[in-house]
């Protein structure tokens, strides 16, 4: 069983809309999946991975189980260097003790 193109592409165009973006390899019965986050990518928009794998497996023909899939770092709760904390967004003003 192949790749089912057309709900790639389905997927491709969600993600891209949340300004993410998914490469895909399949070989030998796995699956390689990295999904990247452009500037304007939120965390909240992706789903869990559990759920992702669950989504993609039948589009790529493998069992879930067997799709390795990356994530970015702000997905996973942490931030990219283009969208850090509001903390850090501008440097505090010390107050005199």
């Amino acid at each position: 069983m192949g790749i089912d193109q057309p709900r790639l592409e389905q997927i491709r165009r969600g993600l891209e809309a949340d300004d993410y973006r998914i490469d895909v390899a399949v070989r030998d019965g796995r699956a390689e999946v990295a999904i990247a986050a452009g500037p304007q990518a939120c965390a909240e928009c992706l789903v869990s991975k559990d759920l992702m794998r669950s989504m993609l497996a039948p589009v790529l023909g493998v069992p879930a189980d067997r799709i390795e899939l990356a994530y970015p770092v702000s997905a996973l709760g942490g931030t990219t260097p283009l969208q850090p904390p509001a903390a850090e967004q501008a440097p505090r003003k010390s107050v005199g003790h």
